[in-house]
């Protein structure tokens, strides 16, 4: 499950775990699993995660959460750079979006 998030350059870790629904200590371990994530960080060391984070952080999720891999499975499976995974992941989020638009237009009727 993702909440959308509003565009923005940068989302801070409480932002992001609200959005998956997911305690940001989880988002942290995370982040030292997978090679692949890699938030900024200002001068205060607070994380700031990109729109390419998040993207990356709908997979992992995708790949532990639901499908239930262990960490090093989702690793292995990241590391085959599968294109499915990734065309599989950004299909599923555009069908979400659309599922999300008619539940508002059926409740406005």
């Amino acid at each position: 499950m993702f909440l959308e998030l509003p565009e923005k350059r940068y989302y801070k870790i409480g932002e992001v775990s609200k959005a998956f629904e997911v305690n940001a200590s989880l988002i942290r371990f995370w982040e030292k699993e997978f090679d692949l994530l890699k938030p900024k960080k200002n001068n205060k060391g607070n994380r700031l995660f990109t729109s390419e984070d998040l993207a990356n952080l709908k997979i992992i999720y995708h790949l532990v959460k639901e499908k239930g891999f262990t960490i090093e499975g989702a690793k292995k499976k990241l590391k085959e750079k599968s294109p499915s995974l990734h065309g599989n992941h950004e299909i599923i989020s555009k069908l979400e979006s659309i599922k999300a638009e008619l539940l508002k237009i059926k409740n406005h009727l």
